[in-house]
């Protein structure tokens, strides 16, 4: 069997955000953010269309919207290419939903909580090791949680999860692995084949069940990504051996750091303040510096 790439965006979708997906969307949802608990029981999925075709594709983000029987709102995002700012973008979108669901003249008390569920193929949080990560409003010193804390923001980061197949214990940990494996596989775990949702989850990535058009559209769809990531790629490679071939002609220290801040100005627009100081050898604080004075 072939299974298509879960983390494009139609696959995404399809599997998680099409009319047929909402149980696979429970077990997914309580396996990740209610750690297997069956804490949800019913939800509706918002506009459970797949994303049209397009000529020119322009992002590598999707997400998925649903609304939990008590109101609550989730918005799901698969996002694969570490674009700048895109923590904000993260809580721009939540406090989005959040304040968007008020009609005219409607008080706030009609709220409802919103959950952020964001999976990165990339690292976002460097400085932990966990692959599941969730923030909610807290008071600083007495970490006391804030009465109203209905903005949760929950992240799952792919490249830390480094689990084998038999090492599979939590709902949460198939999940992933489903998410981040399931393209290069040839058959379903069969650790896994024992969940029903997850069988169905791989019952709708098998590629034999597509059209051959689908197939056609998935793959310009991954191929758009693998560009995307050889282009950041190349871009750093090209930086790197720009500042070693200055840095030994001028073959003195603060030359090197010239060439350092010169190639980090390049990446500013590309890559996070963390990456661009791995790639140059400055300091997070160097690059932040840097981009407060551009």
């Amino acid at each position: 069997m072939i299974f298509i790439n879960p983390k494009t965006d139609y696959a995404f979708k399809k599997i998680f955000g099409s009319s047929e997906s909402k149980e696979i969307l429970i077990s997914f949802l309580n396996a990740l953010i209610y750690e297997g608990n069956p804490t949800i029981q019913d939800l509706e999925i918002i506009n459970p269309n797949l994303p049209p075709k397009l000529e020119g594709l322009k992002d590598s983000y999707l997400d998925v919207k649903a609304k939990l029987s008590d109101g609550t709102l989730v918005i799901i995002e698969m996002q694969v290419i570490n674009v700048q700012s895109f923590g904000k973008r993260v809580l721009y979108n939540a406090a989005k939903t959040y304040a968007f669901q008020l009609e005219a003249a409607q008080g706030y008390r009609m709220l409802k909580p919103v959950i952020a569920l964001t999976i990165t193929d990339f690292e976002m949080f460097r400085n932990s090791p966990e692959f599941i990560s969730r923030f909610v409003f807290k008071e600083v010193k007495t970490n006391l949680t804030y009465p109203e804390n209905e903005l949760d923001l929950v992240f799952v980061e792919l490249p830390k999860f480094t689990k084998r197949q038999e090492e599979l214990e939590t709902l949460a940990d198939k999940w992933i692995y489903f998410m981040k494996n399931a393209r290069s596989l040839t058959s379903v775990p069969e650790t896994m084949d024992s969940i029903p949702e997850i069988h169905e989850a791989f019952n709708i990535a098998n590629q034999a069940s597509l059209s051959r058009e689908e197939v056609e559209d998935l793959d310009r769809r991954e191929q758009f990504i693998y560009d995307q990531q050889g282009a950041i790629i190349k871009a750093v490679q090209d930086g790197i051996e720009q500042g070693i071939e200055q840095g030994i002609e001028q073959g003195r220290e603060q030359g090197m750091r010239e060439e350092k801040l010169a190639i980090a100005r390049q990446l500013l627009s590309q890559l996070d303040n963390a990456t661009i100081g791995q790639v140059t050898g400055l300091s997070v604080e160097d690059v932040q510096n840097l981009r407060g004075d551009s």
